[in-house]
């Protein structure tokens, strides 16, 4: 018994020093009132947590650095939740809404690098007794733990997606133009031309719709956008262009460019961790080389999905949104490799999957 303890105490030993590891899982808001919360690698439903007063459906989801807490934009999009992913309990919420204002995030919100505050874009009304006074959009910093509104300042109409960058320091908001805030100060410090896009080659204004926060795993927003070649004939083809618009979230750098004549859609795209490649999705799931900006595979796909993700290792592209399934898919070949169904077949609808990681 005595030469045994030996070889516990190592085996205890090696036990205690083995490395944690990072396991990915998937948080997909469904109808009406749903978080649902999968283990990639098992390809399975790990928990669903019900949310009170959160339909039709909850929207943008963000989640902090452990996978501890997620924020959701709920009740048609006026609130604002924080929920433990651990016991599914609802910890704060925040209606933005008053009797006298009516107050819309719409997509936009995205949590600091450090966890310490929400950016929420905003877009409030005011109610009188004859009529309803739209009032000027705004960006609000909340405070994470009390949900208390920190600072407001005013921005321009039509942002969709908002984003910090790495460091902290900087909000963007995806709109008309990249536009750019600072944070300790809540000035509008730079505008990025998007619908002004100007290049050697001639191009009418181009359009984005872009309503997905998928930027997790890359720190980078890719985005298709459309348009057409003004120095070209409107009857030709090959005069209507897809292009990928990518915002570095390190480096503060946007670029714009034509990837491809526009033959089909995608609702959004999103990068791999290395940014090598992006992945576009709707009714066909597409690969591009963001390196030489050319396609590389394109495959149909069952039914639309709207919102795309990748891995943390970079080798499996996630598809949601629309309807009720989760799909997986081989980064590099596109085939597919699994799926996961929303329990009661509820629908992802407009909402953004995220990914965010968990010690094992």
């Amino acid at each position: 018994m005595l030469t045994k303890l030996p070889l516990l105490c190592v085996a205890a030993s090696l036990l205690m020093s083995a490395p944690v590891v990072a396991k990915d899982y998937i948080l997909a808001p469904a109808r009406p009132d749903k978080l649902v919360i999968v283990d990639a690698e098992a390809m399975a439903v790990d928990k669903v947590i019900t949310l009170e007063n959160a339909g039709p459906t909850p929207m943008i989801p963000v989640i902090d650095a452990v996978g501890e807490f997620a924020y959701v934009t709920v009740n048609k999009s006026e609130s604002i939740v924080k929920v433990n992913l651990q016991t599914g309990e609802t910890v704060a919420r925040r209606d933005l809404s008053t009797p006298t204002e009516q107050v819309k995030t719409m997509f936009g919100m995205d949590l600091s690098p450090d966890g310490s505050m929400l950016a929420v874009f905003e877009t409030p009304m005011k109610k009188h007794l004859s009529h309803f006074e739209v009032l000027p959009t705004r960006m609000s910093l909340i405070d994470t733990g009390t949900l208390e509104t920190l600072k407001t300042f005013e921005v321009p109409r039509q942002i969709t997606v908002v984003m910090f960058s790495t460091d902290g320091s900087k909000v963007y908001g995806l709109g008309r133009s990249m536009h750019v805030f600072d944070v300790a100060t809540g000035e509008h410090v730079d505008d990025y031309p998007i619908q002004d896009w100007k290049t050697d080659a001639g191009y009418y204004p181009s359009d984005v719709l872009d309503a997905w926060s998928q930027f997790e795993t890359s720190d980078m927003l890719v985005t298709p956008f459309y348009t057409a070649r003004s120095d070209m004939s409107l009857e030709d083809p090959e005069a209507y262009r897809t292009g990928l618009l990518t915002m570095d979230l390190r480096s503060g750098e946007m670029e714009m460019r034509d990837v491809r004549t526009l033959d089909v859609f995608y609702f959004s795209t999103a990068a791999n961790p290395d940014r090598t490649r992006a992945y576009g999705a709707y009714n066909v799931l597409e690969s591009f080389d963001l390196e030489s900006g050319e396609p590389l595979k394109r495959v149909p796909l069952p039914h639309s999905y709207y919102s795309v993700n990748v891995s943390s290792d970079g080798q499996t592209v996630w598809l949601g949104g629309a309807l009720s399934d989760l799909a997986a898919y081989d980064a590099e070949t596109l085939e597919k490799k699994g799926q996961v169904d929303m329990p009661g077949g509820a629908a992802m609808s407009l909402a953004s999957i995220r990914i965010f990681q968990r010690d094992e």
